[in-house]
């Protein structure tokens, strides 16, 4: 018998979680009970939770095949312009409630998945994170998919299937330990292999010139076996695809090779070509030149592209041949977006088929290609551009070489027509960075290589002109744009915060979900008593959630009225955790030396993962793990100030801390967080945020107006100019008694008592070659923080900002910048 409604569940089941019509509860228990029996061949006696999990994924899979294969016949029918996204990250997180979420399901299955006396969130956290991404660039592909599906556009995505994707990461004695992420080993009930369209890929050889042409020979061949992940928009019946390459090695793999002992070992190494799909490399923000990688990158381009000129040349209009073979349409019909320089090698991968393979000649095949691709710039960290060492592309990719060498010459002869002797103007714009090891620079190439280069926030995009690419934004000024980042509002509104999105349908009905921009309607309403009582609810209900969630994994207590202080990103010396941590530790010496003194309560939560090589990041994860030793023990402290490391960030642990916090931290150095998409998710879930004049934080303060950010700290000329005059970490030191006895504590083995010396790499850091100027912000912050703390006592002031905050941040939706990149294409 099913549970009576309450009245907010019936304005639920009106709202946005879809009508559960009779019908619909009775299919998905059919069809729940089908796969039960069929798929997973159990009986109710002995099947376990994954199992339900898995009855319950393919059942609402169900629902996705008949729009998936009808979408695809759309496209094939209609030939639309086709829009090609290519990552080598694509951080999905899980896909069970999304789907359902944009299939107007939830409800249907919430009451089925009742009804056989099963709880749905239980089943929910069954599976699997797609780790497929280190952080912010992965995670801006998955919202992209979204939105183009939202937005009804023929889109791909395109990437590799890692069999291991970002490590889990777990906290022992306070230090991260990496392990693997073994995702597939239960199955993902969402891909589909596709071995009819396997195609192969070539590494070394040797290029052979002739008149006939040049060929590419002797090579080693790996096959690219694709799976299929459906992306379906939201309640508008389209399902796009992701297509992710695994590799295969093929079956003569070794075995004409004399040198090996036999047979049996020509089969155990086929795992070496296999190793190309096996792992993502978990760093963010850090070129690692390793060949694997390159490998990795080159794999994921040459699958691709030849998918997208198969399906080009079968496509049924546009050619009075059943086939085209003239590749003037090309550009008209096919948009390659390359997201950041790791896909850049589908410019000369391009190149090489469309002059070697179908004998385009030299000038059209490179104009071909400029007006097919498009360079998204991500960061402007130098440690962070791909630059391959040239002797490494001569072994793996001697063709390419060739071609980019060619690229570059002609690049090369046009710049020395306009700059006549300026042999450094040449030196500064070449693909190839002479020096004792040669290095091909990935994103000159792709700047040379596309007729559009963008950006990802205002700030970051002038920072990219002005810098970075100035010879190339001087030479040809229209190419460069800025495509400000954004979030898509279903996961990261409709999805993980259901109480807050039914609070603002019920104000202003539900068209929000596809137009943000009509959050704005929320303006009027910012004095609205019933709403501020209802936002501050919502907000109340969803931290005693997450408190409870902790208490459950984490056995960590905390006080769910103190505010939620969340600082979640990779960890990274520029995006200065270790400012937070200053803070932290201020706060607490200030309880310590006036106990009575009243103190807003604060839950200081901070979350992300270390790049395993990446020891200062590591240092920072456990400094902040000590600091919660000392300060969680101490009982002058009590529940006044609690310091939590969130253990193992990732998509569906965002989904659970963002609806929760009250504090949003994006406080890295002025001009290096290129955009940040973390800062628009707290933004559209009523968090204010702290924040430095730096990525979106900048958008987002003209947008909500900066009072009601907690903007601080030096701006990018301040940076420049202490750059300038030499920054000068002792002076501040020496100047600000707290910051002083934060660093002598940190120092003097305060908060690591069994090992006095644990932080001194930290503080001979922050002392001696801070690149990201820690202590020049330290005063400001902490004054901004008291400001925190002031508005925090009064609720109703807080909740106000909360809304105004809420209601501006409709430009922070990923369907705008989507829209905005077609508009300009």
């Amino acid at each position: 018998m099913a549970k009576p409604l309450t009245d907010s569940e019936k304005r639920k089941q009106i709202s946005v979680r879809g009508i559960a019509g009779l019908g619909d509860v009775a299919e998905v228990r059919k069809s729940f009970n089908r796969h039960l029996h069929f798929t997973l061949v159990k009986d109710r006696n002995v099947a376990t939770p994954r199992d339900y999990f898995f009855a319950l994924a393919h059942t609402v899979r169900d629902h996705l095949v008949g729009r998936w294969i009808r979408t695809q016949q759309h496209y094939y029918e209609r030939d639309p312009k086709r829009i090609y996204y290519l990552s080598l990250e694509f951080y999905m997180g899980r896909t069970l409630q999304n789907t359902m979420v944009n299939l107007g399901l939830q409800n249907a299955c919430d009451e089925a998945i009742y009804q056989l006396g099963l709880d749905l969130e239980e089943l929910e956290e069954i599976e699997e994170d797609a780790g497929l991404g280190n952080g912010g660039l992965g995670r801006l592909a998955a919202c992209f998919l979204d939105s183009m599906a939202t937005l009804g556009l023929a889109a791909y995505g395109y990437g590799i299937r890692y069999e291991f994707g970002i490590f889990n990461q777990k906290i022992v004695n306070g230090w991260q330990v990496e392990e693997a992420d073994d995702w597939l080993r239960y199955g993902n009930p969402w891909e589909k292999a596709r071995p009819e369209y396997m195609l192969p890929v070539h590494f070394y050889g040797r290029v052979e010139h002739t008149p006939e042409g040049v060929r590419w020979l002797d090579t080693q061949v790996v096959l690219a076996m694709p799976y299929d992940t459906p992306v379906p928009g939201y309640r508008n019946n389209t399902v796009n695809t992701m297509r992710l390459w695994s590799a295969k090695a093929p079956n003569d793999f070794k075995l004409h090779d004399f040198n090996v002992g036999g047979y049996i070992e020509a089969v155990l190494d086929r795992n070496l070509a296999e190793n190309i799909s096996r792992v993502l490399y978990p760093n963010d923000n850090f070129f690692e030149g390793k060949e694997l990688r390159l490998k990795q990158e080159y794999f994921v381009v040459a699958a691709t592209l030849q998918d997208i000129i198969r399906r080009f040349k079968s496509s049924k209009f546009g050619c009075r041949d059943p086939v085209r073979t003239c590749f003037e349409t090309f550009p008209d019909k096919v948009a390659i977006q390359l997201n950041d320089t790791h896909p850049a090698l589908a410019i000369p991968e391009l190149m090489r088929i469309l002059v070697d393979v179908e004998k385009v000649d030299w000038d059209k095949a490179w104009e071909i290609t400029k007006k097919t691709c498009a360079y998204t710039n991500h960061t402007v960290l130098p440690e962070a551009l791909e630059r391959w060492p040239v002797s490494m592309f001569e072994k793996l990719l001697p063709r390419h070489l060739e071609i980019i060498y060619a690229i570059n010459q002609r690049h090369l002869d046009h710049v020395a027509a306009l700059f006549p002797g300026d042999v450094d103007h040449l030196r500064r714009m070449s693909v190839i960075e002479e020096g004792d090891c040669k290095r091909i620079n990935m994103a000159h190439l792709c700047v040379i290589g596309s007729h559009a280069v963008n950006g990802v926030a205002r700030i970051h995009s002038e920072i990219v002109k002005q810098s970075v690419f100035k010879d190339f934004y001087e030479l040809e000024p229209e190419k460069f744009q800025n495509k400000t980042n954004g979030i898509t509002p279903r996961r990261w509104l409709l999805l993980c915060n259901p109480g807050l999105a039914d609070t603002i349908v019920e104000k202003i009905g539900e068209g929000f979900l596809t137009d943000l921009s009509q959050l704005k309607k929320l303006l009027p309403l910012v004095n609205d008593e019933a709403l501020i009582r209802d936002v501050a609810k919502v907000k109340q209900e969803n931290k005693l959630k997450f408190s409870a969630f902790l208490e459950k994994e984490y056995k960590v207590k905390i006080n769910p009225s103190s505010m939620f202080d969340v600082h979640v990103k990779r960890i990274h010396e520029y995006k200065r955790q270790l400012l937070n941590c200053l803070h932290i530790i201020t706060l607490y010496n200030r309880l310590k030396k006036d106990p009575t003194k009243a103190f807003v309560p604060r839950t200081v939560m901070i979350g992300g993962k270390a790049a395993p090589g990446y020891h200062m990041a590591k240092m920072i994860i456990k400094l902040v793990t000590s600091i919660g030793n000392v300060v969680n023990h101490d009982p002058v402290v009590g529940d006044r100030l609690k310091v939590i490391f969130l253990e193992n960030y990732r998509v569906s642990l965002a989904e659970k801390v963002i609806p929760a916090a009250d504090l949003s931290q994006q406080i890295s150095t002025a001009g290096t967080e290129a955009s940040g998409t973390g800062n628009m998710k707290f933004m559209l879930n009523g968090a204010l945020t702290i924040g430095t004049m730096d990525g979106a934080n900048v958008e987002m303060a003209e947008e909500a107006g900066a009072e009601n950010l907690f903007i601080f700290g030096m701006r990018v000329e301040d940076v420049e100019a202490l750059d300038q005059k030499g920054y000068n970490a002792r002076e501040y030191y020496d100047r600000l008694p707290e910051l002083k006895q934060a660093v002598d504590q940190i120092s003097s083995g305060f908060f690591s008592p069994k090992d006095p010396d644990c932080f001194k790499d930290v503080v001979n850091m922050l002392l001696n070659h801070d690149r990201f100027k820690v202590f020049a912000d330290y005063e400001a912050y902490v004054a901004c923080q008291a400001q925190v703390d002031q508005l925090y006592r009064n609720p109703r002031e807080w909740t106000k900002k909360v809304i105004r905050n809420i209601a501006c941040s409709g430009k922070f939706s990923s369907d705008r910048t989507i829209t905005d990149t077609t508009k300009a294409v």
